[in-house]
């Protein structure tokens, strides 16, 4: 029996992505064998695990009304929602990206749920207190390669998610060792379109209403200047990068 202290499937997800993308092939082979000393059924249940800060720490930018709201509402019912679903389908027992691109097209409502727990998941884990700020290195030259300025690219992320129209997001994006911009309405994000995501900003107006009314453009700057956590991209991208290179360099 395990016990109720183990890491969360998701955050251990994470963990184990690093790990691969820092030790390549030995994290690989080590995280194959830690995965099978966990149940099947607890790799693959979707669980809503706890902000990863205090519900006031982003205040005055998100407040603590707007968690309780977005997280202990909205994602729970995602979550509640997807678990059931899934039950009994084809998609039972496979990880949470492969059910979000199988899904897609496929059954909208699994779609849905499972997309927007993984979306939410990650915006949580996007922002910090104390956030935006200075950005990593290898993280702002690639921004820089790819829109010529870090102003230019917070220019374009505020203005593509400005021009989402209704319920969406707006995402920085790697594909083929590049990054770009990509809004996506409701539950869609980059994973369908074979790309990482690296960065989102939530535009449905639950994320941001009660603090900003219908100021989504105010909204915008400030998650740019104010609440990214910059090094959770820098995971993401180095993820990214070594399963783009690592498939680049087989025969």
């Amino acid at each position: 029996m395990m016990g109720d202290n183990i890491c969360p499937p998701e955050k251990m997800r994470d963990l184990i992505a690093l790990l691969i993308a820092v030790t390549g092939s030995e994290g690989y082979l080590s995280a194959r064998i830690y995965l099978r000393s966990f149940p099947q059924e607890f790799l693959m249940s979707f669980i809503l695990e706890d902000l990863p800060y205090a519900y006031d720490a982003l205040q005055p930018y998100l407040s603590r009304e707007s968690f309780e709201y977005h997280h202990d509402k909205h994602h729970a019912t995602y979550v509640t929602n997807a678990n059931n679903l899934i039950k009994g389908t084809e998609y039972e027992g496979k990880p949470i990206e492969e059910v979000i691109v199988a899904a897609y097209n496929r059954n909208t409502p699994i779609f849905n749920n499972v997309a927007q727990h993984y979306n939410h998941h990650h915006y949580w884990k996007w922002m910090k207190p104390n956030g935006g700020g200075p950005i990593p290195g290898k993280v702002e030259k690639l921004i820089v390669d790819s829109f010529g300025s870090v102003d230019k690219f917070k220019e374009d992320f505020q203005k593509e998610g400005l021009a989402q129209f209704g319920s969406g997001w707006i995402w920085l994006e790697a594909k083929d060792g590049k990054l770009a911009l990509r809004k996506t309405a409701n539950a869609e994000n980059p994973l369908i379109h074979g790309a990482t995501p690296l960065l989102v900003a939530d535009v449905w107006e639950h994320s941001y209403y009660i603090d900003y009314r219908n100021r989504r453009a105010d909204y915008l700057k400030t998650f740019l200047d104010h609440l990214v956590n910059w090094e959770h991209v820098e995971e993401m991208l180095s993820t990214a990068l070594y399963s783009y290179y690592s498939i680049k360099s087989m025969p």
